[in-house]
């Protein structure tokens, strides 16, 4: 054996010998990364003793010493004397959001006809449930009732029609708007977004110059003002006696607003390619269609699945915009009601702004976290 391929096996040996015990294990994973150098050591103590005094604190005022039942404001001006807390402190009320609960929920739905949205929230799991789960077959049909049975028949749900009684838009509210604009945007934005995508990638140039000025003048202004200019300025180019539906001015200001977002990140999906793949595709024969839908926006989709869900999460947030045109989501009807004389208190405010946020962060962190799923699921390449 030569010395060079004696080097080569010693260096593979070595190589693939096992880490020692020592640089294994909860110490070794604590010395590394909270603990190797002075610097890190004084941050990691300066967070432990911050979170040490916090935590506390926090489920003090939120658990131990909240109001938890109560029909009025004087259960929760009762200021808390004692535990963690100084005293003359106010705990949390969370009977002010148990009291309002269903109002957060439903806004000014008739109480006797809350059983339709309801309905509408267990065929939507029922129909996307299917759709998200890897290995349920069948993805075209359970795609095609989600996003196009669904929205019909929850229209009719919850507007009404065919023997149910009618509810306007204006007495809906609370997380049945959001859910519904956050649905929607998602449902319209995606497949607009690649079409928009595609189109400034086209060699055609007047289809090029449309779709870069649609994103580029979308992108360049606030989602207020586009919302603005959809309820006060849309109205005014409509014929004498034609009205929009103030949910739909909402809804379709979100989805335009976010379908120029999401034509950027698609972009950048497909500028990811190598060009190896476009040419193997026309090496096969495929069309254009045919090439993009079987081999070029399956690629570029998955490597920008983070930037497609974090667009998501960010116009999910971004619905509670809506109060300027006059409509109610969770965060705007809580804040509403912090105008109820019954439960005017100092801790109140706070206590359901406390609330909007947690139910934010939920929907929020489910996509996050379905989105690493994702991800994990697609991972078959791209790595070194």
């Amino acid at each position: 054996m030569s010395s060079v391929d004696q080097h080569f096996v010693s260096k593979t040996l070595l190589v693939a010998q096992p880490a020692p015990a020592s640089e294994k294990g909860p110490w070794h994973w604590l010395k590394k990364n909270l603990f190797a150098t002075p610097k890190d050591i004084v941050l990691t103590l300066i967070a432990v003793a911050f979170l040490a005094w916090t935590i506390p604190h926090l489920v003090d005022w939120l658990f131990i010493n909240a109001v938890w039942s109560g029909t009025d404001r004087t259960f929760c001006a009762t200021t808390v004397q004692g535990g963690t807390q100084p005293d003359g402190w106010n705990a949390a009320c969370w009977a002010f959001v148990r009291a309002k609960f269903v109002v957060f929920m439903f806004g000014l739905y008739p109480p006797d006809e809350r059983w339709r949205p309801l309905l509408v929230c267990i065929l939507m799991v029922a129909s996307f449930a299917p759709l998200l789960i890897p290995s349920v077959p069948r993805k075209g049909l359970n795609a095609i009732l989600a996003f196009f049975i669904l929205p019909i028949v929850s229209f009719f749900l919850l507007h009404g029609g065919f023997g149910l009684e009618i509810v306007e838009t204006e007495r809906w509210g609370g997380l049945l708007v959001t859910l519904v604009i956050a649905f929607v945007a998602i449902a319209v934005s995606f497949p607009f977004g690649i079409v928009l995508a595609l189109g400034r990638r086209s060699k055609m140039p007047v289809v090029r110059m449309l779709c870069v000025i649609f994103i580029e003048v979308i992108r360049g202004v606030p989602l207020i003002t586009v919302l603005f200019m959809a309820s006060y300025m849309l109205p005014l180019f409509m014929p004498q006696g034609w009205t929009i539906d103030k949910l739909l001015r909402a809804v379709v200001g979100v989805a335009i607003f976010t379908s120029a977002y999401m034509a950027e990140v698609i972009r950048g999906g497909l500028q990811a390619i190598p060009k190896g793949q476009f040419e193997g595709a026309d090496s096969l024969g495929l069309g254009y269609w045919q090439k993009m839908r079987l081999i070029i926006l399956p690629q570029a989709i998955k490597l920008v699945i983070p930037g497609i869900v974090n667009t998501y999460i960010g116009m999910f947030k971004d619905t509670s915009l809506v109060a300027i045109i006059g409509m109610f989501d969770l965060l705007g009807i809580v804040r509403q009601n912090f105008a109820d004389a019954n439960w005017a208190t100092a801790v109140t405010p706070v206590t359901g702004l406390v609330f909007a946020g947690f139910v934010f962060w939920l929907f929020c962190f489910g996509m996050s976290r379905y989105s690493g799923f994702v991800e994990r699921h697609l991972d078959t390449g791209h790595k070194r």
